[in-house]
C-alpha cells in the first residue's frame, strides 16, 4: 500500500548494530541474536537486507567501535549505507538503493530505539514507505542519568506509538520476529 510506484519488494533495514553503539544496550545479547534470526528469515524469503553504519565523533569511521558486532555478518551483495545523522535517509544513498531494488516496505531493526531507529522510522514513513518496526529487535542504552526513562520503557513506548502510527496511502505498525512475513 506504499505511496511509491513500482515498489513491490520488502527490505530489512539493520541499523547501527555496531560494537560501540550496542556495547551497553538493554538486553544486548538477546536483541543481537534476534536480529541474526531476522536476517536469516529475510534472506530465506528473498527480501533485501540493507545494513546501516553510523559514524561520528564518538564512533569514528573505521574504528573498532564502528565495526558491526561479530555475531552478525553482512553478505557481500547486501547494500551498506554509511550515515552521520539519525535518519538513515539523511545525506545517504539509501533512497536510491531501495528504489533500484523496487523496495516499498521496510522492516526496521537495530539501535538506538530513541534515536536512529525512531528517526529512520519517521524518515521512511514521510517518504512514502510502508514501515514496520520489529518490536523485539531494537534496543537502546540507559540514559536515565540524563532524565530519560529506563531502556525497557523507551523500547515499550517506541513499540506503542509506532503500532498506532497512521497516514494516508501507507502503513505503519509493529511485528515480532516470530510473526514476520517479508511478503509485501
Amino acid at each position: 500500500m506504499t505511496t511509491l510506484t513500482d515498489r513491490d519488494r520488502s527490505a530489512l533495514i539493520v541499523i547501527d548494530v555496531q560494537n560501540s553503539v550496542v556495547s551497553g544496550a538493554h538486553e544486548r545479547d538477546r536483541v543481537v541474536a534476534t536480529i541474526g534470526e531476522l536476517i536469516d528469515k529475510a534472506r530465506a524469503a528473498g527480501a533485501e537486507v540493507v545494513w546501516v553504519q553510523h559514524s561520528d565523533d564518538h564512533t569514528p569511521f573505521g574504528s573498532e567501535g564502528w565495526q558491526f558486532v561479530p555475531e552478525l555478518s553482512r553478505a557481500d551483495d547486501e547494500p551498506l549505507i554509511h550515515k552521520k545523522y539519525g535518519d538513515s535517509f539523511e545525506a545517504t544513498d539509501l533512497e536510491s538503493v531501495l528504489a533500484d531494488r523496487h523496495v516499498g516496505h521496510l522492516f526496521v531493526a537495530g539501535a538506538q530505539s530513541d534515536a536512529c531507529i525512531r528517526s529512520t522510522l519517521h524518515g521512511a514513513f514521510t517518504r512514502g514507505y510502508d514501515t514496520t518496526l520489529v518490536s523485539d529487535a531494537h534496543t537502546t542504552e540507559d540514559l536515565t542519568a540524563y532524565g530519560a526513562p529506563t531502556p525497557d520503557k523507551v523500547i515499550a513506548h517506541t513499540n506503542l506509538y509506532w503500532q498506532y502510527h497512521a497516514a494516508p496511502g501507507r502503513t505503519a505498525g509493529i511485528v515480532t520476529t516470530a510473526d514476520i512475513d517479508f511478503k509485501p
